[in-house]
């Protein structure tokens, strides 16, 4: 039977790998974004395409993302709650980005749900959604909003 203790265990290793996360990305570091992945996950980014699957799509959006910054990457996450069973979990929360990219400055919070899966006593993220909402007057999304 899972205990309390067990969740708070679980939860404790999910904030430690989403704390790595956010610091290889503040880093540009694409190995250290990619050691948190599933091999074969799932990912809806806010650009395109819809949907990617599997590490190597991940690590190609990460090298992509990370070289249209000039500078350093700003992330950081806000509402942040995280739900576990004992081998599969899920974040959600709000993630802002800034910085100056090649197309000028970028300043944006998303929505991001992340699911994860253990196996072998290690958790691992198989699935990340992001999205921004739109303005269903204009179709265009709504980037200035903030928590």
């Amino acid at each position: 039977m899972r205990t309390e203790d067990d969740a708070s265990h679980d939860e404790a290793q999910i904030r430690a790998l989403i704390d790595a996360r956010i610091r290889a990305v503040q880093a540009k570091d694409v190995a250290g974004a990619l050691a948190c992945v599933d091999l074969d996950m799932v990912l809806f980014d806010v650009v395109t395409p819809l949907a990617a699957r599997g590490a190597d799509a991940e690590s190609a959006r990460l090298e992509e993302w990370f070289a249209s910054f000039d500078g350093p990457i700003g992330y950081e996450m806000r509402d942040l709650d995280i739900v576990t069973d004992e081998t599969v979990a899920f974040s959600y929360g709000l993630n802002h980005y800034s910085g100056r990219t090649q197309a000028g400055a970028l300043d944006m919070w998303v929505r991001a749900t992340t699911g994860y899966q253990k196996s072998g006593g290690v958790w691992r993220i198989v699935h990340e959604h992001q999205s921004t909402p739109f303005d269903p007057s204009t179709g265009r999304p709504s980037l200035d909003l903030e928590p």
